[in-house]
């Protein structure tokens, strides 16, 4: 979903402190070709600013099209990134002096987004429908990407092992996000546009809407879409969430700045299937064994 944080001592923290001071998530580790990798909370201001530089190369630098005001620096940075948590996949070869930031994902909890001016979903889709659910908690997923030579299912397990151990430690009853088509041109996404609302179209009680005048006019058709074109064009990113149990909002919102066409992931924890839950980390029920972060 393409829609991470700044450590414990850094500014306005009163609110957040005591849950990111007392967090705590596991590393997880893999073996790869490509070295010792690692999964886990950024944890300091150089590895947040690390995934910046990641964010700002996958989103700007290797994408044409993208003209926003981060496409003109090193580094992708807005306002939820003080306020948000980060995960970071480190790459710890031996032939580094310090890790690199190959993958990251950045994550905000309802309890800390109200306190902090709301999701940055809601500047594209009106997500009144979650948010009525008041003893749901929400936990917001964005800015995920990872360095092109590391997109293997490895890298993406790890991120989707770190996810998923936060999301049960806080308790998360359901993910949510924008999740992107490389692209601003409707014409060119119809038909999986229209795939995906008429395949995967959220219930109306979890049903977030493009904001009227930001969504994408598609062309309407009485064809139903070809299934297999359709499933061919999806993002791999917005495939694994549906693989899942996700559904997707109503419309969809082009992002100019960042070049892309945005449709809203909703994901509730019940629908994910225990199978898919063993390929994230441990069952839900299991004994914590965590490393403390400081």
């Amino acid at each position: 979903m393409d829609s991470l944080s700044l450590t414990a001592g850094t500014q306005d923290r009163d609110h957040r402190a005591s849950s990111h001071d007392t967090v705590v998530i596991p590393a997880g580790t893999a073996e790869t070709a490509m070295g010792r990798l690692e999964a886990r909370l950024a944890c300091n201001r150089d590895e947040i600013r690390a995934a910046q530089r990641l964010r700002h190369r996958v989103f700007f630098a290797d994408r044409s099209g993208a003209v926003g005001l981060s496409s003109l620096k090193r580094h992708d940075e807005d306002e939820f990134d003080a306020v948000c948590d980060h995960i970071v996949v480190l790459d710890h070869s031996a032939d580094r002096q310090k890790p690199m930031v190959v993958g990251t994902y950045r994550l905000l909890r309802r309890d800390v987004a109200e306190y902090h001016g709301g999701f940055y979903t809601a500047r594209e889709f009106d997500i009144t429908p979650l948010l009525a659910r008041r003893t749901c908690r929400l936990l917001e997923l964005g800015r995920s990407c990872v360095l092109p030579s590391y997109r293997n299912g490895r890298v993406i397990a790890l991120l989707w092992q770190a996810i998923w151990d936060y999301a049960r430690r806080h308790e998360a009853d359901a993910m949510f996000g924008c999740g992107s088509f490389t692209g601003t041109d409707p014409d060119v996404l119809a038909q999986p546009l229209r795939f995906l609302h008429q395949n995967a179209l959220a219930p109306e009680e979890w049903r977030a809407c493009a904001w009227p005048q930001r969504r994408v006019r598609v062309a309407c058709s009485d064809d139903l879409p070809d299934i297999r074109t359709s499933v061919r064009a999806l993002p791999p990113l917005i495939k694994a969430y549906l693989r899942v149990g996700a559904f997707i909002g109503d419309g969809a919102v082009c992002d100019f700045d960042f070049g892309t066409t945005d449709v809203c992931i909703v994901l509730p924890v019940a629908r994910i299937e225990q199978r898919y839950l063993a390929h994230f980390g441990p069952r839900c029920d299991a004994p914590a064994a965590p490393a403390a972060l400081t």
